[in-house]
C-alpha cells in the first residue's frame, strides 16, 4: 500500500513539472485538459486493472491530474482576480477538493451497503472525470496564456532564505497528509468499531475529512484575524492531534470523527495557505513559485507513505502514527513567528 501511494504521488510530482511547461507555452487550458484526460484514463485503468502492477500505474496516472490542474487554476486567479480577493478565491479552489472527497466517500459507502463491485465505483469516477474534461474544455478555450515572463526567469530566483519556511511547511505537509490519506482509513477499519461493518469505516473517515475540510473556505478570513504565523502553527498542531488520536483511540467513533475532521481542516487550509503565501512572496512569479511549493509537497508525499509503510509492517500502526504526529508537532514548536513574512521578495 505504501509503495502504491508513493507511486501515485510521484505521478503528482511529474504532473507539476509538465504543467508548468505547458502553462508557460500554451496557457492554462492545455495542462488542465491534459490533467483531466489523465484522470479519466487513470481511473478507467484502475477500474479494469487485472493485477496490482496495472492498478498502481492507473493510480499514478490519475494522481498526476492534480499536478497538471492545480497551478493553472491558481495562475488564472492571479491574472483575473483582484489582489484583495485572491486569498478567498485560492481558498475556494483548494477547498473544492472537500466536495469531491465527500462524493467519493458517499459512493464508496453506497457500494458497501448495496454490494456493488468496487470496479463499478471506479468506473463512475472515470465518467465524472470525463464530464469534467468536457466542461472545462468548453470553459477554458477562451483563456489565453499569461504574458511572457522575464527572459532570465529561473527556478534559482526562488532560492531565498525568507522562503525556507514556506517550502519547509510544504514538505512537512506533503509527508503528513499523504500518510494519513494512505493509511488512516484502513487503520480505523481494523479497530472493531461498533455499529457498522468494518468495510464501511473508511467511507466515514473520508466523509468526516471532506465535511470538516470545508472550513478551508474560511482560511483567508482567519489569516486576516490572527495572522499567518499563528495560523500555520495551529494547522501543524491540528495535524499532530489528528495522528495522535488515530494512534491512541482508534476504537472510538468520536476520535475517528475528530481525527479525520482535524486532518481535513489541516489539508484544505494548508493548501490554501501555500497558494496565497507563495503568491505574496513572489508576486512576479506566481505560477513558478506555487509550482516550486507544490514540488516540495509532492516530494514529501512520495517519501511519507513508503517510510510509514515500513514502520507499519515492523513496530506497528501505533508507532507509525505517533511518529507521523511528531513531525508537525516538532515543526510547530520549532517555528518562530519572526521567520514568517508575507512581504514580496526580490528575485535572487
Amino acid at each position: 500500500m505504501g509503495l502504491i501511494s508513493s507511486l501515485g504521488f510521484a505521478g503528482f510530482f511529474i504532473g507539476l513539472l509538465i504543467a508548468q511547461y505547458l502553462l508557460n507555452r500554451k496557457g492554462p487550458a492545455a495542462p488542465v485538459l491534459t490533467g483531466l484526460a489523465a484522470a479519466t484514463l487513470g481511473l478507467g485503468v484502475v477500474a479494469l486493472a487485472p493485477n496490482p502492477t496495472v492498478l498502481a500505474a492507473g493510480v499514478s496516472l490519475a494522481a498526476s491530474s492534480a499536478g497538471f490542474a492545480w497551478t493553472p487554476f491558481n495562475d488564472a486567479v492571479h491574472r483575473k482576480i483582484r489582489d484583495t480577493d485572491r486569498p478567498t478565491a485560492l481558498s475556494e479552489i483548494s477547498t473544492g477538493t472537500s466536495v469531491g472527497v465527500m462524493l467519493a466517500a458517499a459512493i464508496a459507502l453506497g457500494m458497501v451497503f448495496t454490494g456493488l463491485d468496487w470496479r463499478i465505483c471506479w468506473g463512475v469516477f472515470a465518467l465524472l472525470a470525463l464530464a469534467s474534461l468536457i466542461g472545462n474544455w468548453t470553459a477554458l478555450r477562451p483563456v489565453g496564456r499569461a504574458p511572457e515572463a522575464a527572459p532570465d526567469a529561473s527556478w534559482r530566483m526562488l532560492l531565498q532564505q525568507s522562503a525556507v519556511p514556506l517550502f519547509g511547511l510544504a514538505f512537512v505537509f506533503g509527508i503528513t497528509s499523504s500518510i494519513y490519506i494512505s493509511f488512516a482509513a484502513d487503520h480505523f477499519s481494523q479497530s472493531s468499531l461498533l455499529g457498522m461493518p468494518n468495510s464501511a469505516v473508511p467511507s466515514v473517515v473520508f466523509l468526516s475529512y471532506g465535511f470538516f475540510g470545508l472550513a478551508g473556505l474560511l482560511t483567508g478570513s482567519i489569516r486576516d484575524r490572527i495572522g499567518l504565523a499563528p495560523l500555520v502553527q495551529l494547522l501543524l498542531l491540528a495535524a499532530a492531534t489528528s495522528f495522535a488520536l488515530a494512534a491512541l483511540l482508534s476504537d472510538s467513533w468520536t476520535a475517528l470523527v475528530i481525527s479525520a475532521g482535524l486532518q481535513g481542516i489541516n489539508v484544505m487550509m494548508t493548501s490554501a495557505v501555500l497558494a496565497f503565501w507563495s503568491e505574496k512572496l513572489f508576486p512576479s512569479l506566481p505560477s513558478m513559485s506555487f509550482t516550486a511549493t507544490l514540488l516540495a509537497t509532492a516530494s514529501g508525499s512520495v517519501i511519507g507513505p513508503s517510510f510509514a509503510g515500513l514502520v507499519l509492517k515492523g513496530p506497528g500502526p501505533e508507532i507509525a502514527f505517533l511518529g507521523a504526529a511528531a513531525i508537525p508537532l516538532i515543526a510547530a514548536c520549532a517555528l518562530r513567528q519572526s521567520w514568517i513574512t508575507e512581504h514580496a521578495l526580490e528575485p535572487a
